[in-house]
């Protein structure tokens, strides 16, 4: 009983810590009705919600614990079950999409359109920036480097840009909505990686050069700048219910 003569909520395992939500089955009745792997998954996450509980209950340090699991069962269990899920669907997908492979390659003759594979595309868009190269007046005109070493020095600066976020990102957040900046530069990184990788195509794409070009650079600033937006809204309302729920399991002492 409590303080104010109310009955203390019950778990299913009686630990008496947190009541089970009126909005999802018990972890009884979710075990009663699978088997397997996924009952396995779900006593695993039942024990270790009930077993953290416990020994947030017993310890004496007031702010943040750090806690652990041991690596069997709980440990294992979820790197089995993920594994799984990952490795079905790799089998799923080469079974019902195979890759095409098409004709043999004739050494007598060059293609008219060579590309490196897909997840290069970006680098061999970056390869195609001469028309950023600057023109130098004093050298009557001409560039003051040629326009390959121009795309190779701009694949040593974007690599080194994206080399060196994690360094300048030192905040401890997991989430994107804790850290709307970082996460408005992610997502403008990687609709970047997306727009120059339609540029290295440009001899096969239906759309004028010109402006395909300067989406390659526009693109990525609105979308950084919506997410950023987003996020920045969001980040009040979901910072008060993350506080909320950390109390509710664990109030004050």
């Amino acid at each position: 009983m409590s303080d104010d003569n109310q009955p203390d909520a019950r778990t299913d395992g009686g630990t008496g810590i947190v009541p089970p939500d009126d909005d999802t089955p018990t972890w009884s009745e979710r075990k009663s009705r699978r088997s397997g792997l996924p009952r396995l998954t779900y006593e695993y996450f039942e024990r270790a919600r009930r077993e953290d509980q416990d020994l947030r209950q017993q310890s004496t340090y007031v702010e943040r614990d750090v806690l652990a699991f041991p690596t069997w069962p709980h440990e294992l269990i979820r790197n089995l079950a993920l594994t799984s899920f990952f490795v079905g669907m790799l089998l799923l997908l080469s079974a019902t999409l195979p890759p095409h492979i098409g004709n043999p390659a004739n050494p007598s003759s060059t293609p008219a359109i060579i590309l490196p594979d897909w997840y290069l595309y970006w680098s061999f868009g970056l390869l195609k920036l001469g028309d950023l190269n600057p023109a130098i007046s004093l050298l009557d005109g001409q560039k003051l480097m040629a326009d390959r070493t121009y795309g190779v020095l701009a694949n040593v600066v974007i690599v080194g840009a994206i080399a060196i976020v994690p360094f300048l990102n030192k905040g401890s957040a997991r989430r994107p909505v804790e850290q709307p900046f970082w996460a408005a530069v992610g997502v403008g990184g990687l609709t970047f990686a997306f727009t120059i990788s339609l540029l290295s195509i440009q001899n096969i794409m239906p759309m004028n050069v010109s402006l395909l070009f300067d989406l390659t650079f526009l693109v990525p600033i609105v979308m950084a700048a919506i997410t950023y937006a987003v996020l920045k809204t969001m980040r009040e309302g979901y910072m008060y219910d993350l506080n909320r729920r950390y109390y509710r399991l664990r109030p004050p002492k």
